[in-house]
């Protein structure tokens, strides 16, 4: 095939304009330096470390296959932490010619602080861009992954539920009047009620009865929910968001069913939530959850015509009496993906 002279000469400028970007990032990064964060490891050795500090105990096999080295070159890699007295080999049960590798004490003392400094030197590249360059910049990262290295179908990245912090609250107030205004053409008034609703929560905060769960992905915020007291016996569900990059992986609906777990342990009867109709999305996961539309009214508000919704769910306390017993304090868990 020939290949003509302009579609030659834009291959030609694409593969120089990715071989610039890995010059400039590799120097960004500090990997050209002779130790990784001015520790005594190279990069190579710092990835081992990292992959067996979060693996258990996998084969010497598995490490090369998965980081794409050479057996042989591993197995130096391997050696030379060996004689340093930060990773232990042990045969395995299964097959004795295997070798099932573990960091030692030391080995793991020896990652903890690669692993500080790692987040230390990233902390302060974000540290300096604007929440929005922050936002561009994991986006772009996440885009370079997902084209380089496609998600086997139906596997997505994994998830984290976790309680707020200083400065998600804020983050919900921004992202609801963002989002609304986008998707809905809602006006400034939906971002005032978002900002009293939550600053009604930090002030009268129970954390015995209420609740904020963030949903984390890559260091990234993507979804929020709060489940405040209504009354003594009555919980309400509020301020349920699912960011766009996020949808499809079923953070809507286990940011619900955290809300509906809480409130059982916080012994509630009930849970109330308003919404309007035309949140489509959201009202599935109500549906799916166990809540029944109880009572629907016509409005104008935000800028718009709406039909404002209220929903219930029932939580029967047969199963709670049975146990006899207290459950444990709920906590935010990791999950994996499955749709708003």
């Amino acid at each position: 095939m020939v290949v003509s002279p302009p579609v030659a000469q834009a291959a030609t400028q694409r593969i120089e304009a990715l071989r610039r970007f890995n010059r400039f990032y590799t120097r960004q990064i500090g990997v050209l330096q002779e130790g990784l964060l001015d520790s005594p490891f190279t990069l190579a050795q710092a990835r081992l470390l990292y992959e067996l500090a979060h693996r258990e105990r996998p084969t010497a096999a598995a490490l090369a296959r998965d980081l794409g080295l050479d057996a042989g070159y591993l197995s130096r890699l391997v050696a030379g932490l060996r004689r340093r007295g930060l990773v232990t080999g042990a045969g395995s049960a299964a097959d004795r010619r295997l070798s099932l590798l573990a960091l030692t004490s030391k080995g793991r003392r020896a990652f903890a602080g690669l692993d500080g400094r790692s987040r230390e030197q990233v902390g302060g590249l974000l540290g300096v861009l604007a929440p929005e360059d922050q936002r561009r910049l994991l986006a772009a990262m996440r885009t370079i992954e997902s084209v380089l290295a496609p998600a086997p179908a139906g596997e997505h990245a994994p998830y984290l539920l976790r309680p707020h912090r200083p400065g998600d609250l804020g983050w919900v107030v921004y992202r609801h009047g963002a989002l609304y205004a986008q998707e809905y053409g809602w006006d400034e008034r939906f971002e005032a009620l978002v900002a009293r609703i939550v600053a009604e929560f930090v002030e009268r905060y129970d954390p015995k009865r209420e609740r904020c769960w963030i949903a984390e992905r890559d260091g990234e915020n993507v979804g929020s929910v709060f489940l405040v007291r209504h009354t003594k016996t009555t919980a309400k569900l509020r301020l349920l968001l699912v960011e766009p990059s996020a949808r499809g992986l079923g953070i809507g609906s286990r940011l619900v069913a955290e809300c509906v777990r809480f409130a059982r342990q916080a012994s509630y009867r009930k849970i109330t939530l308003w919404t309007n109709s035309v949140l489509h999305a959201a009202r599935r996961i109500y549906e799916q959850a166990g809540f029944r539309l109880v009572r629907e009214e016509p409005h104008y508000l935000f800028g718009e015509n709406l039909v404002g919704q209220t929903w219930e769910l029932a939580l029967p306390r047969e199963a709670m009496r049975n146990s006899g017993r207290r459950p444990a304090a709920p906590r935010g868990l990791p999950a994996r993906a499955s749709r708003r």
